[in-house]
């Protein structure tokens, strides 16, 4: 079940990569700030390429406003060539147990050419500076995405 606007966003501990380097964060300890998470499919895929790299190419216009991290189901190595490949100025959760994408509600039945399978749908959640949901985005459009999580910030 997806969390609504108004509740206070599901907190998670998790390994991010930013570049070569990777950590631990934990979702408490950006308290203050106002955070994005944007769950993508996967790596390396045309519509997650276009979704990362519109983000990239209006950095300067979203960095100062929230802390942004992309999160998927792939691995650490995944992301770290993803970031490198496309220039990504964010970084990227790993979420291969796919606990975080399951406490968001991203987590579902997809069906491709007959067949069913799990996937993330792809889903923005926008968290204000107090822990709670300001804004979510379900099912946008890789290409509008940046635009409609702009108007967002403000």
């Amino acid at each position: 079940m997806k969390p609504t606007v108004g509740e206070m966003a599901p907190d998670f501990t998790a390994t991010i990569v930013d570049g070569e380097n990777e950590s631990e964060i934990s979702l408490e300890s950006l308290r203050g700030e106002t955070v994005v998470l944007y769950f993508y499919p996967k790596d390396n895929t045309p519509g997650c390429t276009i979704q990362a790299c519109s983000l990239r190419d209006n950095w300067d216009k979203i960095k100062s406003k929230a802390r942004v991290f992309g999160i998927s189901a792939d691995s650490v190595e995944s992301h770290r060539k993803f970031i490198s490949k496309k220039s990504l100025p964010f970084p990227l959760i790993a979420d291969t147990d796919k606990k975080i994408s399951e406490a968001y509600g991203v987590s579902v039945e997809k069906s491709m050419f007959g067949k069913k399978f799990m996937g993330i749908e792809r889903s923005t959640f926008v968290i204000g500076p107090d822990g709670q949901l300001v804004a979510i985005l379900e099912k946008v459009s890789p290409t509008s995405h940046t635009t409609k999580l702009s108007e967002i910030l403000g």
